[in-house]
């Protein structure tokens, strides 16, 4: 205790310099800092001070860097007793005089990120790079399930009114945003929230790492010296001399790729409005601020750069990995080049000819202000025409403007399995299906035809990805429902029988398959000659039947 008051009484006159512990680079290769005896005399106070100052600063490193006898502790340079327990307190009482104490959750990562490198003995700059991509992938789940309600918001947004009643309308804020919330919640939108979760999480993770590894490279942190590599050996140094535009260069074309690639021109053309000019006036700002970027650059630690430098090129990479339609189909994510075709069927221009006109005369239409039922009378005149790719951008346009419209959803399934693509088809037909039963079993006459094209072409789907036992279900059921009255219904339920009749004559069902095609040649006797095709087990049936299907709508 004595001991304790008696440094108290010598520290107190150099409270002042005291903050500029934490701050002491110039003392960094002092590995085993020479003792400087203190005069006896009490007649120059401040020459005393100034000598305390200075073993104080030298002590700081000591215990990191020395491995000094218990005489060169710091209380035998004061004259005080020597133990342990004294020297920590002493440099606690440091610490905390400074107003250098980190935060807790600075700490915990500092705890945590010394731990990883006791344990694998990497240098500090991979850990602090592994550390970055741990944090990233960790991440990486939230922003898919973010992606995934975003494009769920997409698909319904059309059936919401606007968040906020007109200007000047008189509406009441309160009751109109109730009334907005109500039908979102009816209709099973996710919240607009979800535009923030995944930024929410990830700037306070870019602060804490950042925040993180320049406390440790300002406090010169253990191994920070020396576990940097090729131009940044020291991690706690600022970039300096003709390798220090490096990471600040680094920094800002980083930073200016990623702004080029999240506003791109096609993603600008979508947005109209306030919205378009806020989003157009922001890239503005992230791109002027790239030039301020290079000059922060310099005045940061070569350790937080080595983070940075890391998170930004995560980001390059995955906004590209995430633009590539192959990646967004295996995570589930919608393809942004075929449902959000508005800037593609717009360069269209598909000509209509006009009944009053000259045969060779044309007129333009304005495809974003048709409807979607006018978009998929279009889209079979194109396809009529043996066109399917400008059909499906009409398509496409047709399903933005109403992503449950059922006649859309069977179009584009049946124009897809005609280019092959048997998987994505199957997506937009059973959508059709389950939207058809989403009432109840349908009783119009036009859903019951829809139905019936549904399932026929969703059964057909699955067999051609060899999956006999999924595609039978949907045409059996077909074979459930009752025969339609409508001639053009009925037309199409025994088509489908004669499509499950060969689906289960090829897996070896045959009395059941000949029970099918004898009601369907009941109905038409040109079906005739499949009876006998299948009652002397001839395989070529089943090629016959999907041969002589129509592919048309």
């Amino acid at each position: 205790m004595a001991t304790s008051s008696k440094l108290f009484r010598r520290l107190r006159p150099s409270f002042n310099f005291l903050p500029a512990l934490s701050h002491s680079r110039q003392f960094h290769l002092l590995s085993n800092p020479i003792p400087i005896p203190i005069p006896k005399s009490n007649s120059n106070t401040h020459l005393r001070n100034a000598f305390a100052f200075n073993q104080t600063l030298a002590s700081s490193h000591s215990r990191f860097f020395s491995s000094a006898s218990p005489d060169e502790s710091d209380f035998g340079r004061f004259g005080g007793d020597s133990d342990s327990a004294t020297q920590f307190e002493v440099l606690d009482f440091g610490a905390t005089a400074s107003g250098e104490e980190s935060l807790l959750p600075v700490q915990g990562l500092i705890s945590v990120l010394d731990h990883f490198h006791e344990l694998t003995g990497l240098p500090w700059w991979i850990v602090i790079a592994s550390s970055t991509v741990a944090m990233r992938v960790a991440l990486l789940p939230l922003l898919i399930v973010q992606l995934k309600k975003l494009k769920r918001i997409g698909e319904l947004s059309p059936k919401l009114p606007p968040p906020l009643p007109p200007m000047f309308s008189g509406k009441s804020y309160t009751d109109h945003i109730s009334v907005f919330r109500k039908e979102r919640r009816e209709i099973g939108c996710p919240s607009f929230l979800w535009f923030l979760a995944y930024f929410s999480v990830q700037i306070p993770c870019f602060f804490l790492w950042l925040t993180t590894i320049r406390r440790m490279s300002l406090d010169n942190h253990p191994g920070f010296d020396c576990g940097g590599t090729l131009w940044f050996q020291n991690l706690s140094e600022l970039p300096h001399g003709v390798s220090g535009p490096i990471f600040p260069l680094l920094i800002a074309g980083l930073h200016y790729a990623n702004v080029q690639i999240s506003f791109k021109a096609s993603s600008l053309k979508t947005m109209k409005g306030v919205f378009g000019t806020l989003a157009k006036y922001y890239k503005y700002y992230l791109n002027f601020i790239t030039l301020p970027l290079f000059f922060i650059g310099y005045n940061i630690p070569q350790g937080s750069l080595v983070y940075w430098v890391t998170n930004s090129s995560i980001s390059v990479i995955q906004q590209l990995a995430l633009k590539d339609p192959a990646v967004r189909a295996k995570l589930g994510l919608p393809d942004n080049d075929r449902p959000t075709e508005t800037e593609n069927s717009e360069k269209l221009g598909i000509p209509e000819l006009s009944p009053l006109a000259s045969p060779t005369k044309m007129k333009k239409i304005s495809l974003q202000n048709l409807s979607p039922k006018e978009l998929v009378n279009l889209s079979i005149q194109v396809l009529s025409e043996g066109d399917k790719e400008r059909a499906l951008p009409l398509l496409g346009l047709a399903l933005e403007k109403d992503p449950e419209y059922v006649r859309a959803l069977i179009v584009m399934g049946q124009t897809l399995l005609q280019k092959e693509l048997h998987a994505e088809a199957t997506k937009y037909l059973e959508r059709a299906i389950t939207k058809l039963f989403s009432t109840g079993v349908p009783t119009r006459v036009e859903d019951i035809d829809n139905l019936i094209l549904a399932s026929q072409w969703t059964g057909v789907a699955y067999i051609r990805q060899g999956k006999f036992t999924e595609g039978i279900v949907h045409l059996d059921r077909i074979a459930q429902l009752k025969e339609p009255d409508d001639p053009k219904s009925k037309a199409h339920y025994f088509d489908g029988l004669l499509m499950l009749a060969s689906a289960l004559s090829n897996v070896g069902r045959k009395d059941e398959a000949l029970k099918h095609l004898r009601l369907a040649a009941a109905y038409n006797p040109a079906y005739n000659e499949y009876v006998e095709q299948c009652e002397n087990e001839d395989d070529g049936l089943v090629s016959d039947l999907a041969s002589s299907r129509r592919s048309d709508y």
